[in-house]
């Protein structure tokens, strides 16, 4: 005897879900004449294109930011630690 198979409605419905977009999605280049589709398609690219390299130069701003933050942390505690023990200097 072979056993029921567990269906996962939620799968179901959001495989559901995406196919719809994904016909959507079709139907929207398929009214477009070809050379239009494929010319919208490369310009969509070619703008998530550019986003993403502004993207990756932004994070690579920020983490040089917080380094030179930290450097400067470190800079601020050595001179208040060199500062702490010329004021309190040895006992006359």
């Amino acid at each position: 005897m072979e056993e029921p198979r567990y269906r996962d409605p939620i799968g179901d419905a959001c495989n559901a879900m995406w196919d719809g977009l994904r016909q959507i999605g079709d139907f929207s280049y398929a009214i477009l004449p070809k050379d239009i589709a494929h010319g919208l398609a490369d310009l969509k690219k070619g703008i998530l294109k550019e986003l993403t390299t502004a993207m990756q130069w932004e994070m690579e701003w920020i983490d040089n930011r917080v380094a030179g933050g930290d450097k400067l942390r470190e800079e601020w505690k050595a001179k208040c630690q060199t500062s702490a023990d010329t004021t309190s200097g040895p006992a006359a």
